[in-house]
Protein backbone atom coordinates (compact mmCIF):
# COMPACT_ATOMS: atom_id res chain seq x y z
CA UNK A 1 0.00 0.00 0.00
CA UNK A 2 1.23 3.08 -0.99
CA UNK A 3 2.37 5.93 1.98
CA UNK A 4 -0.17 8.27 2.88
CA UNK A 5 1.58 11.85 2.61
CA UNK A 6 -1.97 13.65 2.52
CA UNK A 7 -2.00 14.22 5.95
CA UNK A 8 1.84 15.93 5.96
CA UNK A 9 0.87 17.49 2.78
CA UNK A 10 -2.22 19.57 3.86
CA UNK A 11 -0.75 20.56 7.33
CA UNK A 12 2.52 21.60 5.66
CA UNK A 13 0.45 23.87 2.64
CA UNK A 14 -1.81 25.52 5.26
CA UNK A 15 1.91 27.06 6.75
CA UNK A 16 2.65 28.27 3.48
CA UNK A 17 -0.63 29.56 1.26
CA UNK A 18 -0.98 30.24 -1.70
CA UNK A 19 -1.54 33.96 -2.68
CA UNK A 20 -4.79 34.28 -4.85
CA UNK A 21 -4.54 35.85 -8.33
CA UNK A 22 -7.59 38.05 -9.87
CA UNK A 23 -10.13 36.21 -11.60
CA UNK A 24 -8.92 34.47 -15.05
CA UNK A 25 -5.56 34.90 -14.13
CA UNK A 26 -3.15 32.23 -12.94
CA UNK A 27 0.49 31.23 -12.43
CA UNK A 28 2.34 29.74 -15.63
CA UNK A 29 5.56 27.79 -15.31
CA UNK A 30 7.38 29.54 -18.06
CA UNK A 31 11.39 29.56 -19.50
CA UNK A 32 12.71 30.46 -16.61
CA UNK A 33 10.10 28.22 -14.02
CA UNK A 34 7.81 31.29 -12.27
CA UNK A 35 9.16 34.32 -11.48
CA UNK A 36 7.34 37.74 -10.28
CA UNK A 37 7.46 39.73 -6.71
CA UNK A 38 9.03 37.62 -3.96
CA UNK A 39 5.90 37.99 -1.97
CA UNK A 40 3.87 35.79 -4.31
CA UNK A 41 6.49 32.75 -4.34
CA UNK A 42 6.47 31.39 -0.71
CA UNK A 43 2.96 29.12 -1.61
CA UNK A 44 4.47 28.71 -4.76
CA UNK A 45 7.93 27.15 -4.30
CA UNK A 46 6.25 24.88 -1.67
CA UNK A 47 4.06 23.20 -4.47
CA UNK A 48 7.34 23.14 -6.81
CA UNK A 49 8.49 20.87 -3.94
CA UNK A 50 5.77 18.48 -4.49
CA UNK A 51 6.26 18.42 -7.97
CA UNK A 52 10.32 18.42 -7.81
CA UNK A 53 9.83 14.96 -4.96
CA UNK A 54 7.24 13.31 -8.01
CA UNK A 55 9.74 14.09 -10.90
CA UNK A 56 12.52 12.29 -9.07
CA UNK A 57 10.28 8.80 -7.93
CA UNK A 58 9.31 9.15 -11.79
CA UNK A 59 12.77 9.04 -12.91
CA UNK A 60 13.95 6.13 -11.09
CA UNK A 61 15.10 7.93 -7.66
CA UNK A 62 17.34 9.90 -9.29
CA UNK A 63 18.04 13.68 -8.12
CA UNK A 64 16.42 16.53 -8.84
CA UNK A 65 17.24 20.08 -8.70
CA UNK A 66 15.41 23.35 -7.37
CA UNK A 67 16.92 26.61 -7.98
CA UNK A 68 15.06 29.65 -6.37
CA UNK A 69 16.60 33.04 -8.08
CA UNK A 70 15.32 35.79 -10.51
CA UNK A 71 18.84 35.91 -12.08
CA UNK A 72 18.52 39.79 -13.43
CA UNK A 73 15.52 40.56 -12.58
CA UNK A 74 15.48 43.05 -9.37
CA UNK A 75 16.11 42.40 -5.72
CA UNK A 76 12.42 42.76 -5.00
CA UNK A 77 11.62 39.56 -7.42
CA UNK A 78 12.35 35.76 -7.21
CA UNK A 79 11.87 32.82 -8.67
CA UNK A 80 12.04 28.98 -8.39
CA UNK A 81 12.82 26.33 -11.33
CA UNK A 82 13.41 22.76 -11.78
CA UNK A 83 16.51 21.37 -12.69
CA UNK A 84 16.44 17.62 -14.47
CA UNK A 85 18.64 14.88 -14.21
CA UNK A 86 21.60 15.99 -16.33
CA UNK A 87 21.61 19.18 -15.53
CA UNK A 88 18.97 20.18 -18.74
CA UNK A 89 15.69 22.41 -17.88
CA UNK A 90 12.57 20.32 -16.94
CA UNK A 91 11.29 18.83 -19.80
CA UNK A 92 8.93 20.44 -21.43
CA UNK A 93 5.82 18.46 -20.54
CA UNK A 94 6.29 18.90 -17.06
CA UNK A 95 5.65 22.12 -17.15
CA UNK A 96 1.61 22.20 -17.50
CA UNK A 97 1.44 19.66 -14.34
CA UNK A 98 3.53 22.46 -12.34
CA UNK A 99 1.55 24.85 -13.99
CA UNK A 100 -1.48 22.94 -12.33
CA UNK A 101 0.04 22.35 -8.97
CA UNK A 102 -0.03 25.58 -8.25
CA UNK A 103 -3.07 26.62 -9.28
CA UNK A 104 -5.04 24.48 -7.20
CA UNK A 105 -7.46 26.79 -5.30
CA UNK A 106 -7.36 25.00 -1.95
CA UNK A 107 -5.05 22.83 0.59
CA UNK A 108 -7.61 19.86 -0.60
CA UNK A 109 -7.38 20.59 -4.10
CA UNK A 110 -3.71 20.21 -4.09
CA UNK A 111 -3.79 17.37 -2.19
CA UNK A 112 -6.52 15.64 -4.85
CA UNK A 113 -4.02 16.98 -7.44
CA UNK A 114 -0.83 15.57 -6.25
CA UNK A 115 -2.25 11.92 -6.31
CA UNK A 116 -3.74 12.38 -9.30
CA UNK A 117 -0.64 13.13 -11.22
CA UNK A 118 1.04 10.74 -9.30
CA UNK A 119 -1.47 7.59 -10.36
CA UNK A 120 -2.03 9.35 -13.91
CA UNK A 121 1.92 9.15 -14.40
CA UNK A 122 2.10 5.69 -12.63
CA UNK A 123 4.58 6.99 -9.87
CA UNK A 124 5.06 4.62 -7.22
CA UNK A 125 4.76 7.18 -3.86
CA UNK A 126 6.60 4.42 -1.86
CA UNK A 127 10.07 4.92 -4.11
CA UNK A 128 12.66 7.01 -2.64
CA UNK A 129 13.19 10.45 -3.71
CA UNK A 130 16.25 12.98 -3.83
CA UNK A 131 15.97 16.79 -4.18
CA UNK A 132 19.05 19.39 -3.99
CA UNK A 133 18.45 22.98 -4.16
CA UNK A 134 20.61 26.44 -3.75
CA UNK A 135 19.69 29.70 -3.74
CA UNK A 136 20.89 33.34 -4.98
CA UNK A 137 21.61 36.10 -2.48
CA UNK A 138 18.00 37.57 -2.36
CA UNK A 139 17.41 37.52 1.24
CA UNK A 140 13.73 36.42 0.40
CA UNK A 141 15.20 33.22 -0.58
CA UNK A 142 15.68 32.11 3.48
CA UNK A 143 11.95 31.70 3.17
CA UNK A 144 11.78 30.85 0.22
CA UNK A 145 13.79 27.35 0.55
CA UNK A 146 12.46 27.03 4.33
CA UNK A 147 8.98 26.27 2.07
CA UNK A 148 10.09 24.00 -0.60
CA UNK A 149 11.79 22.15 2.57
CA UNK A 150 8.40 21.04 4.22
CA UNK A 151 7.03 20.36 1.00
CA UNK A 152 10.07 17.77 0.59
CA UNK A 153 9.61 16.34 4.53
CA UNK A 154 5.66 16.10 3.79
CA UNK A 155 6.44 13.67 0.78
CA UNK A 156 9.83 11.71 2.88
CA UNK A 157 12.14 13.10 0.63
CA UNK A 158 15.51 12.99 0.99
CA UNK A 159 17.21 16.49 0.09
CA UNK A 160 20.62 18.36 0.26
CA UNK A 161 20.62 22.15 0.94
CA UNK A 162 23.41 23.44 -0.75
CA UNK A 163 22.50 27.14 0.32
CA UNK A 164 24.21 30.08 -1.76
CA UNK A 165 25.06 28.87 -5.38
CA UNK A 166 25.03 30.44 -8.98
CA UNK A 167 22.70 28.95 -11.12
CA UNK A 168 25.20 26.88 -13.21
CA UNK A 169 26.79 25.52 -10.11
CA UNK A 170 23.30 23.83 -9.19
CA UNK A 171 22.63 22.39 -12.85
CA UNK A 172 26.46 21.16 -12.19
CA UNK A 173 25.46 19.63 -9.04
CA UNK A 174 22.39 17.99 -9.99
CA UNK A 175 24.52 16.09 -12.99
CA UNK A 176 27.76 15.38 -11.23
CA UNK A 177 24.87 14.30 -8.17
CA UNK A 178 23.53 11.45 -10.97
CA UNK A 179 26.52 10.83 -12.86
CA UNK A 180 28.62 9.98 -9.68
CA UNK A 181 30.49 6.85 -9.52
CA UNK A 182 30.02 6.17 -13.11
CA UNK A 183 31.60 6.01 -16.38
CA UNK A 184 30.04 9.19 -17.66
CA UNK A 185 31.09 10.85 -14.04
CA UNK A 186 30.92 14.96 -14.61
CA UNK A 187 33.02 15.80 -11.72
CA UNK A 188 33.07 15.79 -7.43
CA UNK A 189 29.54 16.24 -6.03
CA UNK A 190 30.79 19.79 -4.16
CA UNK A 191 31.23 23.43 -4.68
CA UNK A 192 34.74 22.89 -4.75
CA UNK A 193 34.58 19.84 -7.08
CA UNK A 194 32.80 22.87 -9.51
CA UNK A 195 35.98 25.55 -9.19
CA UNK A 196 38.72 22.27 -9.31
CA UNK A 197 37.21 20.90 -12.61
CA UNK A 198 37.47 24.63 -14.12
CA UNK A 199 40.62 25.42 -12.73
CA UNK A 200 42.14 22.58 -13.80
CA UNK A 201 40.55 22.48 -17.39
CA UNK A 202 41.17 25.74 -18.11
CA UNK A 203 45.18 25.62 -17.19
CA UNK A 204 45.42 23.01 -19.84
CA UNK A 205 43.43 24.87 -22.30
CA UNK A 206 45.54 27.68 -21.95
CA UNK A 207 48.62 25.57 -22.42
CA UNK A 208 51.41 28.62 -21.20
CA UNK A 209 49.77 31.68 -23.44
CA UNK A 210 49.77 34.44 -22.33
CA UNK A 211 47.07 37.22 -21.48
CA UNK A 212 47.59 40.62 -21.37
CA UNK A 213 46.25 42.80 -19.06
CA UNK A 214 43.49 43.38 -16.39
CA UNK A 215 39.98 41.60 -17.33
CA UNK A 216 38.02 43.71 -15.33
CA UNK A 217 34.44 41.79 -13.99
CA UNK A 218 31.23 43.09 -12.65
CA UNK A 219 29.01 41.01 -10.81
CA UNK A 220 25.81 42.99 -10.70
CA UNK A 221 26.08 42.63 -6.50
CA UNK A 222 25.08 39.33 -7.00
CA UNK A 223 26.22 35.19 -6.11
CA UNK A 224 28.82 35.51 -8.77
CA UNK A 225 31.01 38.09 -7.21
CA UNK A 226 31.88 35.57 -3.87
CA UNK A 227 31.88 32.76 -6.43
CA UNK A 228 34.27 33.95 -8.92
CA UNK A 229 36.67 35.31 -6.08
CA UNK A 230 36.67 31.53 -4.62
CA UNK A 231 37.16 29.92 -8.23
CA UNK A 232 40.41 32.64 -8.82
CA UNK A 233 42.15 30.80 -5.45
CA UNK A 234 42.09 27.31 -7.26
CA UNK A 235 44.09 28.62 -10.40
CA UNK A 236 47.49 27.13 -9.71
CA UNK A 237 50.16 30.12 -8.71
CA UNK A 238 52.41 30.31 -11.52
CA UNK A 239 50.47 28.43 -14.35
CA UNK A 240 48.23 30.99 -16.07
CA UNK A 241 48.97 34.98 -15.44
CA UNK A 242 45.05 35.31 -15.28
CA UNK A 243 44.94 39.19 -13.84
CA UNK A 244 40.90 39.38 -12.90
CA UNK A 245 39.54 42.10 -11.00
CA UNK A 246 36.17 41.77 -9.34
CA UNK A 247 33.87 44.92 -8.53
CA UNK A 248 30.38 45.29 -8.35
CA UNK A 249 30.51 42.36 -6.08
CA UNK A 250 28.44 44.22 -2.48
CA UNK A 251 26.16 41.26 -1.41
CA UNK A 252 25.71 42.64 1.92
CA UNK A 253 23.37 45.37 0.57
CA UNK A 254 20.24 43.28 -1.30
CA UNK A 255 18.46 46.34 -2.74
CA UNK A 256 21.66 47.05 -5.24
CA UNK A 257 21.89 43.47 -6.77
CA UNK A 258 21.80 44.26 -10.75
CA UNK A 259 21.04 47.96 -9.62
CA UNK A 260 22.69 50.01 -12.89
CA UNK A 261 24.98 46.85 -13.69
CA UNK A 262 25.00 43.30 -14.98
CA UNK A 263 24.86 41.87 -18.47
CA UNK A 264 21.04 42.64 -18.93
CA UNK A 265 21.94 46.55 -17.90
CA UNK A 266 24.97 46.24 -20.72
CA UNK A 267 22.74 44.66 -22.98
CA UNK A 268 19.94 47.05 -22.89
CA UNK A 269 21.68 50.20 -22.10
CA UNK A 270 23.89 49.69 -24.11
CA UNK A 271 26.81 51.27 -21.81
CA UNK A 272 28.91 50.18 -19.37
CA UNK A 273 28.04 50.07 -15.39
CA UNK A 274 29.82 51.97 -12.71
CA UNK A 275 33.33 50.74 -12.71
CA UNK A 276 36.93 51.99 -12.06
CA UNK A 277 37.57 53.79 -14.88
CA UNK A 278 39.38 50.83 -17.17
CA UNK A 279 42.51 51.45 -19.50
CA UNK A 280 41.62 52.42 -22.97
CA UNK A 281 40.83 48.64 -24.89
CA UNK A 282 40.86 47.10 -21.94
CA UNK A 283 39.36 44.01 -21.61
CA UNK A 284 35.95 43.95 -18.68
CA UNK A 285 32.91 41.99 -18.68
CA UNK A 286 30.01 41.86 -16.93
CA UNK A 287 27.74 38.98 -15.37
CA UNK A 288 24.37 38.82 -14.28
CA UNK A 289 22.79 38.08 -10.99
CA UNK A 290 22.74 34.34 -11.10
CA UNK A 291 26.10 34.06 -13.18
CA UNK A 292 24.25 32.55 -15.59
CA UNK A 293 24.90 35.46 -18.93
CA UNK A 294 27.83 37.14 -19.84
CA UNK A 295 28.35 40.37 -21.88
CA UNK A 296 32.10 41.28 -22.67
CA UNK A 297 32.74 45.11 -23.40
CA UNK A 298 35.72 47.89 -23.72
CA UNK A 299 35.73 51.94 -23.83
CA UNK A 300 37.36 53.15 -26.93
CA UNK A 301 38.95 56.96 -26.96
CA UNK A 302 37.48 57.77 -29.60
CA UNK A 303 34.39 55.58 -30.55
CA UNK A 304 33.39 55.34 -26.77
CA UNK A 305 31.41 51.84 -25.33
CA UNK A 306 31.70 49.16 -27.67
CA UNK A 307 29.84 46.02 -26.95
CA UNK A 308 30.35 42.22 -27.40
CA UNK A 309 27.29 40.11 -26.88
CA UNK A 310 26.41 36.46 -26.82
CA UNK A 311 26.40 36.85 -30.90
CA UNK A 312 30.09 37.88 -30.62
CA UNK A 313 30.81 35.00 -28.00
CA UNK A 314 28.80 32.43 -30.15
CA UNK A 315 30.74 33.26 -33.33
CA UNK A 316 34.42 33.53 -31.77
CA UNK A 317 33.40 30.03 -30.10
CA UNK A 318 32.41 28.51 -33.53
CA UNK A 319 34.86 29.78 -35.32
CA UNK A 320 38.26 28.44 -32.85
CA UNK A 321 36.13 25.48 -32.20
CA UNK A 322 35.80 25.00 -36.02
CA UNK A 323 39.53 25.33 -36.28
CA UNK A 324 40.64 22.82 -33.57
CA UNK A 325 38.40 20.22 -35.24
CA UNK A 326 39.93 20.67 -38.37
CA UNK A 327 43.59 20.58 -37.31
CA UNK A 328 42.98 17.60 -35.29
CA UNK A 329 41.81 15.76 -38.46
CA UNK A 330 38.33 15.50 -37.45
CA UNK A 331 36.53 17.79 -39.73
CA UNK A 332 34.60 14.59 -41.62
CA UNK A 333 33.79 13.07 -38.53
CA UNK A 334 32.35 16.11 -36.61
CA UNK A 335 29.61 17.67 -37.19
CA UNK A 336 29.77 21.42 -35.91
CA UNK A 337 26.18 23.96 -36.04
CA UNK A 338 25.47 27.22 -34.71
CA UNK A 339 21.89 27.82 -32.45
CA UNK A 340 20.32 31.34 -32.48
CA UNK A 341 17.37 32.67 -31.82
CA UNK A 342 15.17 35.75 -34.16
CA UNK A 343 17.16 38.70 -31.60
CA UNK A 344 20.53 37.37 -32.99
CA UNK A 345 22.27 40.12 -35.46
CA UNK A 346 21.53 39.49 -39.33
CA UNK A 347 25.23 40.27 -39.49
CA UNK A 348 26.41 37.47 -36.89
CA UNK A 349 24.30 34.83 -39.13
CA UNK A 350 26.21 36.14 -42.59
CA UNK A 351 29.87 35.36 -41.25
CA UNK A 352 28.76 32.16 -39.34
CA UNK A 353 27.34 31.00 -42.43
CA UNK A 354 29.47 32.73 -45.59
CA UNK A 355 32.71 33.13 -43.75
CA UNK A 356 32.81 30.36 -41.38
CA UNK A 357 30.74 27.74 -43.36
CA UNK A 358 28.79 26.61 -41.00
CA UNK A 359 24.80 25.69 -40.48
CA UNK A 360 22.84 28.15 -38.44
CA UNK A 361 19.35 26.96 -36.49
CA UNK A 362 17.03 29.37 -35.74
CA UNK A 363 14.67 28.66 -33.09
CA UNK A 364 12.36 30.02 -30.62
CA UNK A 365 13.90 32.59 -28.03
CA UNK A 366 14.36 30.55 -24.52
CA UNK A 367 17.35 28.21 -23.68
CA UNK A 368 15.42 25.27 -23.46
CA UNK A 369 14.57 25.67 -27.56
CA UNK A 370 18.44 26.43 -28.17
CA UNK A 371 19.64 23.55 -25.63
CA UNK A 372 17.54 21.20 -27.75
CA UNK A 373 18.44 21.96 -30.91
CA UNK A 374 22.27 21.92 -30.07
CA UNK A 375 21.68 18.55 -29.07
CA UNK A 376 21.39 17.32 -32.41
CA UNK A 377 25.27 17.91 -33.55
CA UNK A 378 28.35 16.73 -32.26
CA UNK A 379 29.48 19.95 -31.05
CA UNK A 380 26.38 22.70 -30.73
CA UNK A 381 27.40 26.26 -30.18
CA UNK A 382 24.45 28.03 -28.74
CA UNK A 383 23.88 31.48 -27.31
CA UNK A 384 21.62 33.86 -27.27
CA UNK A 385 22.06 37.90 -27.56
CA UNK A 386 21.66 38.81 -23.89
CA UNK A 387 24.58 36.41 -23.61
CA UNK A 388 23.27 33.11 -21.92
CA UNK A 389 24.48 30.19 -23.63
CA UNK A 390 27.09 27.20 -23.91
CA UNK A 391 28.77 25.01 -26.02
CA UNK A 392 28.00 21.32 -25.53
CA UNK A 393 29.99 18.53 -26.70
CA UNK A 394 28.23 14.66 -27.67
CA UNK A 395 29.61 11.76 -25.89
CA UNK A 396 30.71 10.82 -29.22
CA UNK A 397 32.73 14.01 -29.80
CA UNK A 398 34.69 13.44 -26.25
CA UNK A 399 35.58 10.00 -27.20
CA UNK A 400 37.19 10.89 -30.27
CA UNK A 401 39.23 14.04 -29.16
CA UNK A 402 40.54 11.88 -26.17
CA UNK A 403 41.00 8.39 -28.43
CA UNK A 404 42.19 9.62 -32.03
CA UNK A 405 45.83 8.61 -32.78
CA UNK A 406 47.78 11.95 -33.40
CA UNK A 407 49.57 12.23 -36.53
CA UNK A 408 51.43 15.34 -36.10
CA UNK A 409 52.35 17.36 -33.00
CA UNK A 410 49.91 20.27 -34.09
CA UNK A 411 47.04 17.33 -34.51
CA UNK A 412 47.91 16.39 -31.11
CA UNK A 413 47.78 20.28 -29.73
CA UNK A 414 44.38 20.17 -30.95
CA UNK A 415 42.98 16.99 -29.83
CA UNK A 416 44.32 18.21 -25.88
CA UNK A 417 42.70 21.60 -26.24
CA UNK A 418 39.13 20.51 -27.76
CA UNK A 419 39.66 17.30 -24.96
CA UNK A 420 40.04 20.90 -22.50
CA UNK A 421 37.66 22.64 -23.78
CA UNK A 422 35.05 20.02 -22.99
CA UNK A 423 35.97 19.78 -19.60
CA UNK A 424 36.44 23.80 -19.39
CA UNK A 425 32.31 24.72 -20.58
CA UNK A 426 29.84 23.72 -18.43
CA UNK A 427 27.62 21.30 -20.90
CA UNK A 428 24.52 21.57 -18.63
CA UNK A 429 23.10 25.09 -18.89
CA UNK A 430 25.11 28.64 -19.95
CA UNK A 431 27.76 29.77 -17.30
CA UNK A 432 29.39 32.90 -16.95
CA UNK A 433 32.21 31.91 -15.52
CA UNK A 434 32.54 29.32 -17.42
CA UNK A 435 32.28 30.87 -20.36
CA UNK A 436 34.27 34.06 -19.47
CA UNK A 437 37.23 31.27 -19.32
CA UNK A 438 36.57 29.66 -22.28
CA UNK A 439 36.50 33.08 -24.15
CA UNK A 440 39.68 33.93 -22.17
CA UNK A 441 41.23 31.24 -23.71
CA UNK A 442 40.18 31.53 -27.54
CA UNK A 443 41.22 35.08 -27.33
CA UNK A 444 45.06 34.19 -25.45
CA UNK A 445 44.98 31.28 -28.28
CA UNK A 446 44.31 33.98 -31.23
CA UNK A 447 46.87 36.84 -29.64
CA UNK A 448 43.40 38.69 -29.68
CA UNK A 449 42.48 42.18 -27.87
CA UNK A 450 39.10 42.67 -27.90
CA UNK A 451 39.40 45.11 -30.80
CA UNK A 452 40.49 42.91 -33.02
CA UNK A 453 37.66 40.66 -31.82
CA UNK A 454 35.13 43.05 -32.58
CA UNK A 455 36.71 43.40 -35.97
CA UNK A 456 35.38 40.11 -37.35
CA UNK A 457 32.16 41.44 -38.91
CA UNK A 458 30.52 44.64 -38.31
CA UNK A 459 27.02 44.55 -36.49
CA UNK A 460 23.90 45.90 -38.66
CA UNK A 461 22.38 48.60 -36.74
CA UNK A 462 19.03 47.44 -34.61
CA UNK A 463 16.78 48.51 -32.36
CA UNK A 464 14.15 46.92 -30.17
CA UNK A 465 11.16 48.31 -29.22
CA UNK A 466 8.24 47.60 -26.45
CA UNK A 467 5.01 48.33 -27.48
CA UNK A 468 1.79 48.10 -25.26
CA UNK A 469 -1.13 46.23 -26.96
CA UNK A 470 -4.73 45.92 -25.80
CA UNK A 471 -4.09 41.79 -26.00
CA UNK A 472 -1.11 40.21 -26.48
CA UNK A 473 -2.72 36.84 -26.99
CA UNK A 474 -4.07 38.07 -30.06
CA UNK A 475 -0.24 37.79 -32.02
CA UNK A 476 0.51 34.71 -32.77
CA UNK A 477 3.80 33.63 -34.93
CA UNK A 478 5.54 30.96 -37.22
CA UNK A 479 9.05 30.30 -38.40
CA UNK A 480 10.58 30.62 -35.22
CA UNK A 481 9.36 33.85 -33.61
CA UNK A 482 10.14 35.31 -37.14
CA UNK A 483 6.66 35.92 -38.97
CA UNK A 484 3.49 36.68 -37.65
CA UNK A 485 0.40 34.06 -38.15
CA UNK A 486 -2.04 36.08 -36.89
CA UNK A 487 -3.32 38.65 -36.81
CA UNK A 488 -4.08 38.21 -40.03
CA UNK A 489 -2.41 41.11 -42.58
CA UNK A 490 0.09 42.36 -39.83
CA UNK A 491 2.67 40.30 -41.81
CA UNK A 492 2.24 41.57 -45.03
CA UNK A 493 2.09 45.48 -43.59
CA UNK A 494 5.39 44.38 -41.62
CA UNK A 495 6.82 42.93 -45.12
CA UNK A 496 5.54 45.79 -47.07
CA UNK A 497 7.54 47.67 -44.17
CA UNK A 498 10.89 46.16 -44.96
CA UNK A 499 11.25 46.29 -48.77
CA UNK A 500 11.43 49.78 -48.25
CA UNK A 501 14.63 49.56 -46.37
CA UNK A 502 18.01 48.30 -46.95
CA UNK A 503 19.07 44.99 -45.45
CA UNK A 504 16.37 45.27 -43.39
CA UNK A 505 14.35 43.02 -41.76
CA UNK A 506 12.11 43.45 -38.49
CA UNK A 507 9.38 41.07 -36.90
CA UNK A 508 6.93 41.10 -33.48
CA UNK A 509 6.15 38.59 -30.74
CA UNK A 510 4.22 38.77 -27.89
CA UNK A 511 5.96 39.05 -24.37
CA UNK A 512 6.00 36.03 -22.24
CA UNK A 513 5.57 38.44 -19.23
CA UNK A 514 3.68 41.61 -20.22
CA UNK A 515 0.76 42.74 -21.89
CA UNK A 516 2.93 44.10 -24.49
CA UNK A 517 4.67 42.95 -28.09
CA UNK A 518 8.68 43.42 -28.61
CA UNK A 519 9.65 45.25 -32.24
CA UNK A 520 12.85 44.00 -33.65
CA UNK A 521 14.33 45.86 -36.67
CA UNK A 522 17.56 46.30 -37.94
CA UNK A 523 18.82 47.94 -41.07
CA UNK A 524 21.91 48.81 -42.89
CA UNK A 525 22.14 52.33 -41.18
CA UNK A 526 21.19 53.46 -37.55
CA UNK A 527 18.22 55.95 -38.76
CA UNK A 528 16.86 53.46 -41.00
CA UNK A 529 16.68 50.86 -37.89
CA UNK A 530 15.25 53.45 -35.89
CA UNK A 531 12.61 54.33 -38.66
CA UNK A 532 11.81 50.43 -39.37
CA UNK A 533 10.80 50.05 -35.97
CA UNK A 534 8.88 52.80 -34.99
CA UNK A 535 6.42 51.89 -38.21
CA UNK A 536 6.66 48.64 -37.29
CA UNK A 537 5.16 49.00 -33.62
CA UNK A 538 2.95 51.33 -35.40
CA UNK A 539 1.02 47.84 -37.09
CA UNK A 540 1.23 46.38 -34.17
CA UNK A 541 0.04 49.17 -31.84
CA UNK A 542 -2.84 49.60 -34.39
CA UNK A 543 -3.91 45.54 -34.83
CA UNK A 544 -3.59 45.52 -31.31
CA UNK A 545 -6.18 47.86 -30.43
CA UNK A 546 -8.36 45.32 -32.84
CA UNK A 547 -8.54 48.31 -35.58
Amino acid sequence: MAPNHDDKILAASKRHPIVPLEKGQFYKYGTAGFRMRASLLEGITFRVGLLAALRSRKLNSQAIGVMVTASHNPAADNGVKIVDPMGEMLEQDWEKYATGLVNCQSDEELVKQYNELAHQLKIDLKAPAKVIYGRDTRPSGHKLVSALADALEATDTEYVDHKLLTTPQLHYLVRATNTEGTPLSYGKVSEAGYYEKLAHAFVRAMKNKKIDGTLTVDCANGIGGPKLSEFLKYIPKGKVNLDVKVVNDDVLRPEVLNLDCGADFVKTKQRAPPIPKPQPGARCCSLDGDADRLMYYWIDPERGFFMLDGDRISSLAASFIGDLVESAGLKHDIRIGVVQTAYANGASTNYITQHLKLPVICTPTGVKHLHHVAQSFDIGVYFEANGHGTVLFSPDALTAFKEKQPQSPAQKDALETLAALGDLINQTVGDAISDMLMVEVILAHKAWSLRDWAMTYSDLPNRLVRVEVGNKDLFHTTDAERRLSHPEGAQQEIDDAVKKYKDARSFARASGTENACRVYAEAATRSEANELAERVARIIERYGSGQ
